[in-house]
């Protein structure tokens, strides 16, 4: 394996990650018995799913770093799960609305304005849509297509891989990958469109929540994760990012894609600890009050 071949600093950069590596996941932990124990069950699985982000792609990260063959399962697995978390997301804010029936009922005479980011965002004459429970399901149908058939879509990919037809820094017009990436990107692109839509119109409303931050936080998981992992694939098969033997460029590429994940996904996790780790009902002014029944009962 290539570790046995590290120098000195190499080792030490790699046990460095490492420990982030497992700090991170304590964090998680430790953050996730807090959650169980303080947040109303209606909103405690959603939560720890969200937190459970940054986490599982440092985790991912890792394996790859240490284990080079694995990549494109760590990889595909931290996609997948993303793809879970991008969902989730959206269901946290309508649960923090009161769920979707007080909702409908704040934003009763209310419309979406659909056009935002990252889809249609300069398309500024788009009408604005009322907020009915038909519009609430589109949203939700939006961000749960990328849970399902992203999973189908990397599936496929691994299947291809495994016979030798999937090359994934093969970006010719004849080979699968270019198609089943631009797909992935389409489906993408859709599912934060609808968490754009939807955070725009509540996020004055959970101010008091955090939700701004919390958005934040979710936003630079899928700009790392995501876009920043592609500019250093590119780079890297245009020979931009020298080889450095015995690695290659793409090797190399994405040994560096790891670790710079390895270190912001910690820093993910900490600052995620202190955003949501405030009680709520510490958070309720008069603005934010209207929870579900069953909230109330449970909120320590």
């Amino acid at each position: 394996p290539f570790s046995t071949g590290l120098d000195l600093p190499g080792r030490f950069l790699f046990a460095t990650l490492t420990l982030m590596t497992l700090i991170a996941i304590l964090v998680f932990i430790e953050e996730a018995v807090y959650i169980y124990r303080k947040i109303p069950s209606s909103k405690r699985s959603i939560i720890i799913w969200i937190n459970a982000a940054a986490p599982v792609i440092s985790t991912t990260s890792c394996i790859g770093m240490w284990v080079p063959r694995s990549t494109m399962f760590t990889d595909f697995t931290a996609g997948i799960f993303f793809a879970i978390v991008i969902h989730k997301f959206l269901m946290m804010m309508i649960k923090e609305c009161g769920g979707q029936k007080m909702l409908l009922r704040r934003f009763e005479n209310s419309h979406f304005t659909i056009s935002t980011g990252p889809c249609c965002c300069c398309c500024l004459c788009l009408p604005h849509v009322p907020i009915t429970r038909q519009t609430l399901l589109w949203l939700k149908l939006g961000t749960f297509q990328f849970a399902v058939f992203r999973p189908v879509l990397i599936f496929l990919s691994i299947v291809l891989w495994t016979n030798g037809n999937y090359v994934l820094y093969n970006l010719s017009p004849k080979g699968p990958a270019l198609w089943i990436s631009c797909l992935i990107g389409a489906l993408t692109l859709f599912a934060l469109w609808a968490v754009g839509i939807m955070f725009r119109k509540v996020r004055i409303l959970l101010k008091c929540k955090n939700i701004i931050p919390k958005f934040a936080l979710y936003q630079f998981i899928v700009i790392l994760n995501h876009l920043q992992t592609t500019i250093i694939n590119i780079f890297a098969t245009q020979k931009i990012i020298p080889c450095a033997p015995p690695l290659s460029s793409t090797a190399r590429g994405s040994y560096i894609a790891q670790q710079l994940l390895i270190m912001e996904m910690f820093l993910i996790t900490v600052i995620s600890r202190v955003v949501y780790r405030r009680k709520y009902h510490d958070l309720e002014p008069p603005a934010c009050a209207a929870e579900e029944p069953g909230d109330n009962t449970q909120t320590p």
